[in-house]
C-alpha cells in the first residue's frame, strides 16, 4: 500500500473524529459557568489586590503578576450581581483575550474553580434567548453537566475590546 493510499484510506476517519473542546468551570454565586481553557494562564490565590480610586465598580484593582500590573474584575459585578465575597476558595483566574491582534492578560474574581471538562463541540447548544441571569451576549453557548446547566462564556464579550483598552491604559499610567 502506497503512503498516498495510507493517507487517503485514514482521512475519513479523521474527519469523523468529533472535535474535542476544553473548559475551565467556575463558580459564581450558585451559577456554574465555563470558559474555554485556550484563554486561561493560571489562577492564583485570591491576594495581593491594589485598589485604584475612581474605577468602574467592576474593577476591583490591580495586581503584581511576576513585573506586570494585571487589571482584576469581579466578574459577578460585571454580570450586574452583588460583589464577590471573598471564601476560602475564592481566587482570580488569570485569562489571555486576543482582539483586534492583540493580547491582553486580566485577571478575574471568582468564587470557585471547579474543574476541567472536555465536551464534544456538539454538546455545546447556542445561546438560550431567555432565562439567563447576565446578558445575552456575554453567552457563547450552554451545556448540559451532571443535571445542570453550565453557562460558557463569550470572554471577548464580557472583557470587551474598549473596556480592556480603557482598564489597561489606566493602569499603565503606575507602572
Amino acid at each position: 500500500m502506497s503512503s498516498s493510499t495510507l493517507s487517503q484510506s485514514r482521512a475519513p476517519a479523521l474527519q469523523e473524529a468529533p472535535l474535542i473542546q476544553q473548559f475551565l468551570t467556575l463558580t459564581l454565586g450558585d451559577e456554574l459557568y465555563a470558559l474555554p481553557i485556550e484563554h486561561i494562564r493560571e489562577i492564583i490565590e485570591f491576594g495581593g489586590l491594589t485598589k485604584i480610586p475612581m474605577m468602574p465598580a467592576f474593577l476591583r484593582g490591580v495586581i503584581n503578576l511576576r513585573g506586570a500590573v494585571l487589571p482584576v474584575v469581579d466578574l459577578s459585578v460585571r454580570f450586574g450581581h452583588e460583589r464577590t465575597t471573598i471564601g476560602r476558595r475564592t481566587c482570580i483566574v488569570i485569562v489571555e483575550v486576543v482582539q483586534d491582534d492583540e493580547a491582553q492578560m486580566l485577571g478575574i474574581i471568582v468564587d470557585a474553580v471547579n474543574e476541567v471538562l472536555a465536551v464534544e463541540a456538539n454538546q455545546v447548544d447556542a445561546r438560550p434567548a431567555f432565562g439567563a441571569r447576565i446578558r445575552a451576549d456575554f453567552i457563547a453557548g450552554i451545556l448540559s453537566q451532571n443535571d445542570r446547566f453550565v453557562i460558557v462564556l463569550d470572554i471577548r464579550q464580557v472583557l470587551s475590546v474598549d473596556e480592556i483598552r480603557e482598564l489597561v491604559g489606566m493602569t499603565s499610567h503606575d507602572k
